[in-house]
């Protein structure tokens, strides 16, 4: 099923160059058309990051929406995972949030949850991208049924009383000196002010936004301010979201990065003990670390793979009915508390775990040492470099050269135009030659 706007996750693309105010009033009436059922007044939650496009696309959205009658819930700046939590509980028919995730501010986006509180499914993204496409003026509500939009208040509090209440009632942070780097996005009121109410001694980074700072030298796609606070402060911990808050990198005290593979191990193990891992398999992505794979099997735990894309390890997740799943960048899917990934919550489990065992972070959250991992990108300008006669010899001499020794993944990311190689294995040296041969027939094609 080809798609022309949705990618892995939501519509992404430049502000005013892919999402103009066009695409998103577009969007607007054709997701409120494709959720509109039975006669009763339908609503949709809309919150946003802090990108400055973001006034734009949420007033087009908000015209396209109440063009076709859905009464309008504006909250502001929330975490997507807030977003997907509010439209479950606030009984809404639509859930959306613009944001483009880790990408810079002058990209934006629009990602959508159904009134479950769940991303999309491929056909009823399909269905939508029929109406954008479709001539939808005889469609449009009349004029006695248009809707209304306002601003709701408390949301916030609301979501950090949600993100609380994942952990025991008892617990508390008293005593713990955490560093919080929000990004500059969109956790940056509600991730400092729930940190402090759990008890904890917060210092916070990436907590000005402007519109036009969100993810630049900050958040969890570039760790090294939060390492640097985190020595100076001679904190216990540092903790870094993306611009969406539904991604977390740790740093422990001694100012060394832990990945997604690393807190899903700390997470499986310690829910293993307690009992609370539904079943002993956990979810990850093509991406995820052997070490991983091969740590979490000797406790007796199997590791099911998917593709790139946190809705697709949430897919398999409940298809299978596990409990636990996530991505090396940092998307933590706990299906207990979350209908998606959720960088908060998952900062949340694992202090909760570094304070059951009494020991320091870089002793609780190390769990394996990772096969070395070599990845590369290959930007593009137009085309499709994977289809190239030369790319194809060139990876298919590399998938033979790799056999039995280590794991070779190309894919062409969801979100930007860009090519993802990557290796792992035993030997470091091997397999960065085998991304660089690849990598090399990929810049060819590519100019």
């Amino acid at each position: 099923m080809t798609r022309t706007y949705f990618g892995t996750d939501g519509i992404r693309g430049r502000a005013n160059g892919v999402i103009t105010p066009e695409l998103a009033l577009k969007v607007g009436q054709a997701a409120g058309l494709t959720f509109q059922n039975g006669e009763h007044r339908h609503r949709v939650l809309i919150g946003k990051d802090t990108r400055l496009s973001g006034y734009m696309i949420e007033n087009a959205l908000t015209a396209g929406f109440t063009a076709v009658g859905m009464d309008v819930l504006l909250t502001g700046p929330i975490p997507t995972p807030g977003v997907a939590m509010l439209t479950r509980s606030m009984r809404a028919d639509l859930g959306v949030m613009i944001s483009a995730s880790h990408n810079p501010f002058d990209d934006n986006g629009i990602k959508l949850f159904g009134p479950d509180g769940y991303k999309l499914s491929d056909a009823i993204e399909h269905q939508i991208e029929e109406f954008i496409n479709a001539d939808l003026s005889r469609r449009l509500a009349n004029s006695q049924k248009i809707g209304r939009a306002k601003r709701i208040d408390g949301v916030q509090d609301r979501y950090i009383e949600f993100a609380k209440r994942t952990l025991p009632r008892t617990m508390e942070l008293d005593g713990m000196r955490v560093v919080i780097d929000c990004a500059n996005g969109a956790g940056y009121r509600v991730a400092p002010e729930g940190l402090w109410e759990l008890g904890a001694e917060v210092f916070s980074l990436g907590v000005e936004p402007d519109g036009f700072n969100i993810n630049k030298d900050c958040g969890s796609t570039s760790p090294e301010m939060l390492a640097r606070k985190v020595r100076e402060m001679r904190a216990d911990i540092g903790i870094a979201l993306d611009g969406d808050a539904d991604r977390v990198v740790i740093v422990d005290e001694k100012g060394h990065v832990i990945d997604g593979d690393q807190l899903l191990a700390v997470v499986a193990e310690s829910w293993l003990e307690d009992g609370r891992l539904s079943k002993p398999t956990v979810v990850a992505n093509i991406m995820s670390n052997l070490g991983l794979e091969r740590h979490i099997k000797d406790l007796g735990i199997a590791l099911a793979r998917t593709p790139v894309g946190d809705r697709y390890v949430l897919e398999h997740m409940r298809e299978g009915g596990y409990n636990l799943g996530g991505e090396p960048s940092g998307h933590i899917i706990m299906s207990d508390y979350a209908t998606t990934g959720d960088g908060f919550v998952a900062a949340l489990q694992v202090l909760a775990v570094v304070k059951k065992h009494g020991k320091p972070v870089s002793e609780v959250c190390h769990r394996f040492v990772p096969l070395p991992q070599v990845m590369k990108n290959v930007r593009y300008a137009a085309g499709k470099p994977l289809d190239d006669a030369k790319v194809r010899t060139a990876i298919k001499d590399a998938e033979q050269r790799i056999d039995g020794q280590g794991r070779l993944v190309i894919r062409a990311s969801g979100t930007e135009p860009v090519i993802r190689v990557m290796a792992e294995g035993e030997n470091s040296v091997f397999i960065e030659e085998i991304v660089d041969g690849v990598v090399a027939a990929l810049k060819r094609a590519a100019a």
